[in-house]
């Protein structure tokens, strides 16, 4: 099992643990900011406890609660997570060589684990998958640490939140600070030309594609960072071939 005890003995998972609560304090206040939004929303505490002890999706969570008070269609609803949570295929694509030795119980938790920083910190890590079995049990053990802590941290200023609602006020602007987590990590990740190229093509698709339902601007930004930044490797790599050598 992926919470097995030779992970948490693993240094590699205290190294998850240590290197997400770098970034926590961003976590803690955009869980808090979102356990607020669900009751000023209008859900009871019920309800909004309920979901903030088991949907791990903040975006999309803000995203679907308008909808489900607005009592709108549940394909609707399903649709526009859906949308929000696009990125998260190509994560998975990313992710599918460290993950794929687990049995299919470890994979689907792993999977129910990873979060934005989560993913970004592990590939930061981790380069490339591993082969031998010491190499991924470090690798699954760093992924446990670090998505444990983010999912701890999380949930619980999230229910923190929902207790708190009415003696915090939304104007704070707490969740920013998540904002501002996100961009700390962009940037730190941002060491080559291509990845610049990717942040700025995604950041500009974003804004302009804004106007779009369902969060479709989220959608319109990986496609376009994707492709664009395919198109560059594939002409990078047909660049003009070197002479070889030949008679007099």
């Amino acid at each position: 099992m992926i919470l097995q005890r030779a992970y948490r003995r693993d240094p590699e998972f205290h190294r998850g643990v240590v290197d997400m609560l770098g970034v926590a304090p961003g976590i803690a206040a955009w869980g808090l900011m979102t356990g607020v939004a669900m009751v000023k929303s209008g859900m009871s505490t019920v309800e909004a406890l309920l979901m903030a002890g088991i949907v791990f999706a903040g975006s999309a969570q803000l995203a679907a609660i308008p909808l489900i008070l607005a009592g709108a269609p549940m394909w609707v609803v399903l649709a526009t997570a859906l949308c929000v949570n696009l990125r998260f295929v190509v994560f998975s694509v990313h992710m599918r060589p460290y993950v794929m030795h687990l049995p299919l119980r470890d994979r689907l938790l792993a999977g129910y684990l990873t979060g934005d920083l989560t993913y970004v910190l592990f590939v930061r890590r981790f380069a490339l998958p591993a082969d031998e079995v010491a190499g991924q049990r470090g690798q699954m053990a760093y992924l446990v640490g670090n998505g444990g802590t983010n999912w701890l941290t999380w949930t619980a200023c999230s229910v923190v939140g929902v207790v708190l609602a009415n003696a915090i006020p939304t104007h704070w602007g707490l969740g920013f600070a998540g904002i501002l987590a996100l961009l700390g990590m962009l940037c730190s990740l941002a060491s080559t030309r291509l990845r610049w190229i990717s942040a700025a093509v995604a950041g500009t698709a974003a804004v302009a594609a804004f106007a779009l339902p369902l969060k479709l601007n989220i959608l319109t930004a990986i496609a376009a960072s994707v492709l664009v930044c395919l198109l560059l490797e594939k002409t990078a790599s047909h660049g003009p071939a070197t002479p070889q050598g030949g008679g007099h």
